[in-house]
C-alpha cells in the first residue's frame, strides 16, 4: 500500500524517466509475473541484451529491485531472483493481518464523506476492472485498481508509518498474489470479498470490516498453500 512517503514501487505507474527506472520497470515486472524463476541466476552479460541496456544501467536496476527485497546479491558471483517460500507468505500474512486491520480500524473511525467518495469510485473502478479480467491474461489494470482499493480503505488512518510498512508488505505479497491468480489453485468470488469489505466499511462497522480483511488476506496464503513447493518456483510462462 502506497503512501505520500514515494519508495521504489511506488513509482511504477509513472513514465520511465531513465534508462536505469526502464530497466528496472521491466525486470521488476518479470520478476513479479514469475518470467523470471525464483532463485534464477541474473546473467548481467546476458540480461543486458534482452532489455537493450549496458552492464552499468542493469547493475544499478538490480541494486534497486535489491531494495525491493525482489533480487539478491552474491557478492562476486552475481544476482540471483529472490526465492520465494510459504514461510516468507505465511509471515508476510501475518504481519499484514496485523497491520493492515488496525489501519482499517483507524480509517473507518477517522474517515469523513470525502473517504467515503473515495471508497465508493475505488470500488466502482476496481468493479469495472475485474469485469475486464474475465476471460483476459492481463492483470496489469486489475492490479493496480486493486492496490488502490486497498490503500483508500486505509487512507484516513492518520499512521504515516503504518502506511508505510504496509505499502512495503503489499509489494512483497505481490509475487505471492501474481501465482494465485494465474494457478487459481482454490475458487474464489474476489469481486464478492472486496464488495463486503467495502459494504462494512461504508456502514463503519470496523468489527466486522476486519474480520472480513482478514480473511480475505489470510485466503491468498490459503491458496499458495494449495501449490505444490516445487511449482511454487517455476517459471511461468510469458
Amino acid at each position: 500500500m502506497a503512501n505520500n512517503n514515494t519508495s521504489t514501487g511506488d513509482s511504477l505507474m509513472a513514465e520511465p524517466k531513465t534508462l536505469v527506472e526502464s530497466a528496472y520497470r521491466a525486470l521488476r515486472r518479470d520478476i513479479i509475473e514469475g518470467h523470471l524463476a525464483p532463485g534464477e541466476k541474473l546473467r548481467v552479460e546476458h540480461l543486458k541484451d534482452d532489455y537493450g541496456v549496458g552492464a552499468g544501467t542493469l547493475r544499478e536496476a538490480l541494486s534497486l529491485l535489491i531494495s525491493d527485497a525482489l533480487v539478491v546479491s552474491q557478492g562476486q558471483r552475481g544476482f540471483r531472483v529472490a526465492p520465494v517460500s510459504l514461510e516468507d507468505f505465511g509471515d508476510i500474512t501475518q504481519t499484514r493481518v496485523m497491520l493492515e486491520c488496525e489501519a482499517l480500524r483507524q480509517s473507518i473511525t477517522m474517515g469523513d464523506d470525502a473517504w467515503e467518495g473515495d471508497l465508493l469510485a475505488a470500488f466502482h473502478r476496481l468493479t469495472k476492472a475485474e469485469e475486464k479480467r474475465i476471460g483476459s491474461d492481463d492483470r496489469e489494470e486489475w492490479e493496480e485498481r486493486n492496490r488502490i482499493f486497498h490503500e483508500v480503505l486505509i487512507s484516513a488512518c492518520p499512521s504515516r508509518w503504518l502506511k508505510h510498512f504496509l505499502s512495503i508488505l503489499y509489494q512483497q505479497a505481490e509475487r505471492y498474489r501474481r501465482l494465485s491468480l494465474y494457478l487459481k489453485p482454490i475458487p474464489r468470488d474476489i469481486h464478492a470479498e472486496h464488495e463486503a469489505l467495502m459494504q462494512a466499511a461504508m456502514a463503519r462497522d470496523a468489527d466486522k470490516a476486519t474480520a472480513i480483511l482478514g480473511e480475505h488476506i489470510r485466503l491468498t496464503f490459503r491458496s499458495i498453500e494449495q501449490i505444490p513447493k516445487d511449482q511454487l518456483n517455476e517459471k511461468l510462462a510469458a
